[in-house]
């Protein structure tokens, strides 16, 4: 009996000690985790405006759609998509602020293109499935965020290893013969050091507009490595896609007839006058990134973090050209039948391939009233552009199937070193300040994809510029009470011309650096039950480039500097937990943006449709393009045991689709509405299973979320000084009411 008992007491005290153990090692790996992002997010005494976005959020609102609608409920953000269902070729602006103004990380490491400066979502398909998080913060932003923020930054952290092992399977099918398929694995901490996770993934989707299709496959990976004060990440991850062209837009004559109509692709009539389109019209891309993160914490004051990263990028477009000049591609005219052939239909590709590398590190030290980053980056871009003319109708020669039009390459160094430090003056009261210097080191030499009817040979490229950037920033934050608190900063950012600002820039006409001053001012009120926040904002710019209707030499739109420009609004947050099952959560954005001094430049053709001039309308103050006056959000949720509910709205006022402040050129405001219902629940043999159902639009609201414009003039007497002006459209209209169900079960 003796025996028995000390053998169950022995058990009972092991279970303990095991529990006690797993649990310990747990804490220190969340702990450790944790570490990784200190440095890298704004906190809750920094002075800026932003806003959190956990996992289980994301989870919720993850149905294969690409990160830009998943950020449709933070303040200020609008998204759109060229298919018009949230997959493939998406897009968003936050306060008007274009994606290529909007810096993006990755654990810290930067994602925008260094020459377009955007980033393209479809090349990272289901990368959503990976996070653990992600903060947006609005205007400026830290230092630590991204080197080139202007505007607005992202910082995404990908996902915690876990502890434990896992499975699960998750599947999703609905409206537009819309699929995903995906399976996640992981295997749990291994020696108290180790651990693993894999995702792979899978969609598909035929796109509301016509012929939109996708094609997207993914992975990620990550292997991590948990010591006392160490953690270790090797990270990477890949998107391969196949997307069917869809950036034509939908001609405004169209829109009331056959809204999901897409020109793109079209190569004529055939016998019976029914329209032929060309089936391979598609982008095609993979690129795959590799992540070595380092965190070191050596003293509880004093921790380092550090990443080595690599990017390889490849891919091409291909699309049909009806009737084009041979000449402009390097061809040969040829003889066909009895004629001379100096225009002709052809398949043509552009392709970039490119490499992006380089480290990023940061040196945190916390201690008494100081908290302490020193941190900086460099980077290297090698990337190179190149066409090639794949099919000529009737050519009658010797076609080489790698025949190139153009190339060009394109080199960038981009390095930064910045201090952010707080500084605690009293209780309740803390200082910011953050300092950065930017270097940026960009070549271009080559030949452009336009030809140059001046010099008769593809537009030659000769670009080299440096740029030396100091960003300041400051700022104060008061915690009044543990329910209210206030800050006020101010920031400036510079940014760099991107590529098409050179390679379509007038030979007279340079591009110059935008400069931006970042005003901002924030009151949060907050308890368990309820809160509310507002932040105001005045973003100053000087050269900020934008499209004025300018062409430079050879006929191509350029960009230009406007002298004076500014975004000022106030950005309004609440939420509520009216019971203990229901939730409302809403924001509104209102604001005014403007460019001061605006010239117009339009077209002029004369009486037989030929160029004849520019005709420049001096139009003094005007609204940005793209730069809605009011939007505004509105998320209820319920839960209830396994059940889940949310009714998301988002309004968006009218934009205008050019700087004109033209009635005529702009996209109506709407009001759209999604409904989300989930129930969770157990299975035997399984640790829980998920039913779960997306109603995008549930009004069936017709909308359009984005456009481009062609304006122009035609003066049909000569004589007489009238002119007709005219205007070419392509509207992106999204889908009506569609469904998606998503079934998801862990292991």
């Amino acid at each position: 009996m003796r025996k028995a008992f000390l053998l169950l007491a022995g058990t009972c005290i092991a279970g303990i000690y095991s529990f006690a153990q797993e649990k310990q090692d747990s804490l220190r790996l969340i702990n450790l985790q944790e570490v990784q992002v200190v440095s890298t997010r704004a906190g809750v005494n920094i002075p800026v405006a932003y806003t959190n976005i956990g996992k289980e959020e994301i989870k919720k609102q993850n149905f294969g759609q690409d990160i830009p609608f998943l950020l449709t409920l933070s303040p200020s953000v609008v998204a759109t998509s060229d298919a018009g269902a949230g997959i493939g070729y998406t897009n968003f602006r936050i306060r008007g602020t274009d994606a290529t103004r909007i810096n993006v990380t990755t654990n810290g490491i930067p994602l925008n293109d260094s020459e377009s400066h955007g980033v393209f979502w479809v090349n990272m398909p289901d990368i959503a499935s990976s996070l653990e998080d992600l903060q947006v913060q609005r205007g400026v932003g830290t230092s630590t965020n991204g080197a080139g923020a202007f505007g607005a930054s992202i910082n995404m952290k990908t996902e915690n290893l876990s502890n434990k092992a896992y499975g699960e399977l998750s599947g999703t099918y609905g409206a537009f013969n819309t699929t995903k398929a995906q399976v996640k694995m992981g295997t749990g901490l291994l020696n108290k050091h180790w651990a693993f996770d894999a995702r792979i993934s899978g969609i598909n989707s035929d796109g509301f507009i016509d012929r939109a299709s996708t094609d997207l496959k993914s992975y990620f990976a990550q292997a991590g490595y948990y010591g006392a004060n160490t953690v270790l990440k090797f990270i990477t991850f890949r998107g391969e896609e196949k997307t069917y062209h869809a950036w034509d837009g939908v001609p405004k004559d169209k829109l009331e007839t056959d809204r999901t109509y897409n020109p793109s692709g079209y190569m004529g009539d055939d016998a019976n006058g029914n329209p032929m389109y060309y089936e391979n019209q598609t982008d095609n891309y993979k690129q795959t990134h590799y992540q070595f993160l380092l965190t070191h914490t050596f003293t509880p004051s004093l921790t380092l973090n550090a990443g080595l990263h690599y990017t390889r990028g490849k891919g091409y477009y291909e699309e049909y050209k009806t009737d084009r000049k041979l000449l402009e591609y390097g061809l040969i005219p040829f003889e066909y039948g009895n004629e001379t052939v100096k225009k002709s239909d052809l398949v043509r590709q552009k392709w970039l391939d490119n490499h992006f590398g380089g480290g990023v590190v940061s040196l945190n030290y916390k201690k008494n009233r100081w908290d302490l980053t020193f941190g900086g980056a460099a980077n290297r871009y090698d990337g190179d552009h190149f066409g090639k003319v794949i099919w000529v109708k009737n050519y009658i020669g010797n076609l080489s199937p790698d025949h190139t039009f153009y190339e060009s390459n394109g080199t960038k160094t981009d390095a930064n070193v910045y201090l952010k430090a707080t500084y605690s003056i009293t209780e309740g009261l803390t200082a910011y300040g953050d300092i950065q210097y930017r270097f940026i080191d960009y070549s271009i030499d080559g030949q452009n994809d336009t030809w140059d009817w001046i010099n008769g040979e593809m537009q030659k490229l000769d670009v080299n510029k440096n740029f030396n950037f100091f960003n300041p920033k400051a700022g104060l934050h008061y915690q009044i009470n543990q329910n209210q608190k206030v800050f006020a900063s101010a920031a400036i950012a510079h940014r760099e011309p991107a590529r098409n600002n050179y390679t379509d820039a007038s030979f007279n006409e340079k591009p110059k650096a935008e400069r931006m001053i970042d005003y901002e001012a924030g009151y949060n009120f907050s308890t368990s039950l309820y809160s509310f926040g507002a932040n105001l904002y005045y973003m100053k710019y000087k050269d900020q480039l934008v499209l004025t209707g300018k062409v430079n030499e050879i006929g191509e739109m350029l960009t230009s500097n406007i002298p004076d420009s500014y975004r000022a609004g106030i950005e309004l947050m609440a939420a509520a937990q009216l019971t203990s099952w229901l939730r409302w959560d809403v924001n509104a954005t209102f604001s005014k943006n403007k460019v001061k001094n605006y010239t117009e430049f339009v077209d002029l053709y004369d009486e037989n449709w030929d160029w004849a001039s520019q005709v420049e309308n001096k139009l003094g103050t005007t609204t940005l393009a793209f730069s809605p006056s009011v939007v505004a959000n509105s998320m209820l949720s319920a839960s209830y045991k396994g059940w889940s509910a949310g009714l998301q709205s988002n309004y968006v006022g009218k934009q205008y689709i050019d700087n004109t402040s033209s009635n005529d050129r702009a996209l109506d405001a709407y009001f759209v509405n999604n409904l989300r219902l989930g129930y969770t629940f157990s299975l035997k043999g399984l640790k829980s299973a998920s039913v779960n159902l997306l109603v995008n639009n549930l009004f069936n609201e017709e909308y359009e979320s984005n456009a481009w414009v062609y304006s122009y003039y035609q003066q049909p007497d000569a004589s007489a000084g009238t002119r007709d002006r005219y205007a070419d459209f392509g509207y992106f209209p999204q889908a009506g009411t569609h469904v998606l169900a998503n079934l998801t079960l862990r292991f």
